[in-house]
């Protein structure tokens, strides 16, 4: 079994799907081993009891939008003790530095709700609906220590209509990152098992 482990910062709507496609039987060789949030009243936390999952709360220290030092390392002991194949980011708002990186080199994804790499960086449905570009998307990526700049896996695209709010496109956006997110775990984790990754 490809162990998962899934960092989230919010409502947890990504890992929610994620979580629901494991229970579909749509995760193929991989298994959720935990949920970590950095913010102790995140519904993301929640899925735990749902989904039968542990969920924990850990520190992220005095810095808002970034790990580091004592508060690192904590997150790389817990996490590492979970022996995990891959960590996934989804929507978890802080920075990840080069000694969380490299500790787990090659394991972490991301994903971005854009078509990377437009777009990069905070509220990225945003700026493409303020562009007024015909098309954004959602991007599953590498973490590397550019900011939304390791390899992409995959993307989906979203079709940007006239008649779109920026409420009715982030709707959208959301939808296919709930179909691409557990779609690139399964394949990544069939990867992992065949020793291709």
């Amino acid at each position: 079994m490809i162990r998962v482990v899934i960092l989230g910062s919010g409502r947890g709507s990504n890992a929610e799907a994620i979580l629901q496609a494991q229970v579909d039987g749509h995760l193929g060789f991989a298994h959720v081993a935990a949920i970590i949030s950095d913010r102790p009243e995140a519904p993301i936390l929640k899925l735990g009891k749902r989904f039968d999952t542990p969920a924990l709360y850990l520190r992220p220290g005095k810095y808002k939008t970034k790990l580091v030092g004592e508060d690192e390392e904590h997150y790389i002991e817990v996490i590492r003790k979970l022996s995990p194949h891959l960590i996934v980011l989804a929507g978890f708002m802080r920075v990840l530095k080069p000694r969380f990186i490299d500790t787990f080199a090659g394991r972490i994804i991301n994903l971005h709700p854009s078509l990377l790499p437009a777009f990069p960086g905070l509220n990225a449905i945003e700026q493409a609906y303020n562009a007024k570009v015909k098309e954004t998307g959602c991007t599953v990526h590498f973490v590397n220590q550019l900011v939304d700049g390791g390899a992409i896996i995959e993307q989906a695209k979203v079709a940007i209509d006239p008649d779109d709010t920026l409420d009715t496109l982030e709707q959208k956006v959301h939808a296919a990152e709930h179909t691409l997110l557990p779609k690139v775990i399964n394949d990544l984790a069939h990867k992992i098992m065949q020793g291709a990754v």
